[in-house]
């Protein structure tokens, strides 16, 4: 199951098992437990305080638990966490034999003293780059808690039970048998989630923070090194993110990012958050910005208001929100989000094998989508609104040699129609003879570019028509010492490095106007 490489990377991080830990197998007859079995044998064979138990005690097979001896603490996975998830089976074994996290104290113990009894099922795909991080946070809980218990659960081998909950998307958490969430959630969010009276604690301690001289809204490229490079110049840096690494995270494949051939998503965002915290900022994360009230004199202090009910002060504030998917705007889109229609062929393409699906979409990022998805499902039907696709003529090649995709060129999809639980297809318009047609589908993956998020900035400072933040050649706004960078900005060609240029001109013009403050000196906190 593993090769030369990867077994001895193995083997050295299990040297940091501190107690012995059992893998509790239950296996059928089937390949796939037959596959299983291999894996745990070899992972056994690797450390001497690793035993391999068969109990067949679980209804789905093949699983395993992996149990700390003696004990009730462990997690449980349902099929071959391999592909992303091999990370997840590799943090498991060290934390339930012992190994500590890396988590921040005040969050483990939060953990630790959460009363009440909590059952996580997460339904993961091994192509899905958002679903390790939902299974290691819920892996850790079960671990620092022994009234928490994890089970995490390979979609796509569980096929029946996938259709049975329901769950067209992942990684989907269920919790005491209830839909809990969807979508990537950080380890802070989820134990919020539980700890109803954490937010009010949070809030709490920012509102009683100083003000900045620096305050970066937004965790993606553009923040990350807009918050480098305003930490660099020694004045009092902030950053304050929704989600650290923005639209990043949801990155299968990087290979433009110069002097990096590839990478991907999740390991970028965990690369800057890194270089991040090896300077003094103050990371605020899961914070979302509500409300930007600027200063009313020069030099004066910017007001940034959360969701949480806190507000920060800073003497600059820098932009960088970034965008979010694109949506239809159809009748029954955000009715059946995640119940069909989904914006993530790598996450939720493996639990639409063997069903119909559609691609909304026929730039790069839709041809890219149909061309994988065409692997995977029966068939593809790629809808494009203009008369002809935009996409590379590499990929239009590739997808014109696919013989289960259909192309529909110069068709506006109008409605996406289900029976209430989950989509059964969508309507489009002819444009050329102004006819309608509908096409029986059992998903719908949209992929028509990105909107930036600054609906809240609406009324703070001068947005062009599509919401794009204005700024001149120094990344600053129509408000004085207010600037913005990246995806969210009226820069073109919205790339991860463009965006990290962007940034980083943003904090050396906001150093720039602070240096040329009156009273300087006692302005900045270097």
């Amino acid at each position: 199951m593993l090769d030369a490489n990867l077994r001895q990377q193995l083997q050295g991080y299990m040297a940091n098992i501190r107690e012995p830990i059992e893998l509790v197998m239950s296996i059928d007859e089937s390949p796939k437990s037959a596959e299983l079995k291999s894996l745990l044998e070899e992972i056994a064979s690797l450390s001497d305080k690793v035993a391999l138990v068969r109990a067949d005690d679980d209804a789905r097979k093949p699983s395993f638990m992996i149990r700390r001896a003696g004990t009730d603490i462990g997690v449980r996975f349902a099929g071959l966490p391999m592909g992303h998830e091999f990370t997840s089976l590799v943090l498991a074994l060290l934390q339930v034999g012992g190994h500590p996290s890396k988590a921040a104290q005040e969050l483990i113990e939060q953990i630790r003293n959460l009363e009440g009894d909590y059952a996580f099922e997460t339904y993961f795909s091994l192509s899905c780059q958002n679903c390790p991080d939902v299974v290691q946070a819920l892996n850790l809980m079960a671990v620092l808690n022994p009234r928490i218990s994890h089970v995490a659960i390979d979609g796509a081998l569980f096929q029946d039970e996938v259709n049975e909950r329901k769950v067209m998307a992942v990684p989907t958490v269920f919790l005491n048998g209830e839909t809990f969430g969807q979508g990537r959630m950080e380890l802070e969010q989820i134990v919020a989630r539980i700890d109803t009276a954490a937010e009010a604690r949070t809030a709490q301690k920012i509102a009683a923070k100083d003000p900045f001289d620096v305050l970066v809204i937004g965790g993606g490229p553009a923040g990350a090194a807009s918050a480098i490079y305003a930490a660099r110049k020694g004045i009092r840096t902030g950053i304050a993110a929704e989600r650290f690494g923005g639209q990043v995270l949801d990155t299968m494949a990087i290979e433009n990012f110069i002097s990096i051939s590839h990478t991907e998503g999740p390991r970028l965002v965990a690369q800057l958050e890194q270089h991040v915290k090896d300077y003094d900022v103050d990371i605020m994360n899961l914070q979302r910005a509500e409300k930007l009230i600027p200063a009313r004199s020069e030099g004066g202090l910017h007001e940034v208001k959360l969701a949480g009910g806190a507000s920060l002060k800073a003497r600059t504030v820098i932009l960088s929100t970034g965008a979010r998917w694109r949506q239809m705007n159809v009748p029954g889109e955000n009715e059946y989000r995640n119940k069909g229609v989904t914006y993530c062929p790598h996450c939720d393409g493996p639990l639409f094998k063997g069903k119909r699906v559609a691609v909304i979409g026929g730039g790069n990022s839709g041809v890219e989508a149909a061309i994988d998805l065409a692997g995977i499902v029966a068939h593809v039907t790629l809808i494009e609104f203009d008369s002809d696709l935009r996409a590379d003529a590499v990929l239009q090649r590739k997808l014109a040699s696919l013989p289960n995709v259909k192309v529909i060129t110069s068709a506006l999809t109008t409605e996406v129609i289900g029976d209430g639980e989950k989509l059964s297809g969508l309507v489009y318009k002819d444009r050329n003879h102004d006819t309608v047609h509908e096409v029986a589908l059992e998903g719908i993956f949209v992929q028509i570019g990105l909107v930036p998020n600054t609906e809240w900035l609406r009324d703070s400072i001068a947005l062009t028509n599509r919401g794009e933040i204005e700024v001149d050649h120094r990344g600053e706004t129509s408000q004085r010492g207010i600037f913005a960078a990246g995806d969210c900005t009226t820069v073109p060609y919205k790339q991860i490095v463009i965006a990290m240029g962007e940034g980083s001109k943003a904090a050396l013009s906001a150093f720039d106007y602070l240096i040329r403050l009156p009273a300087a000196q006692e302005t900045l906190a270097a």
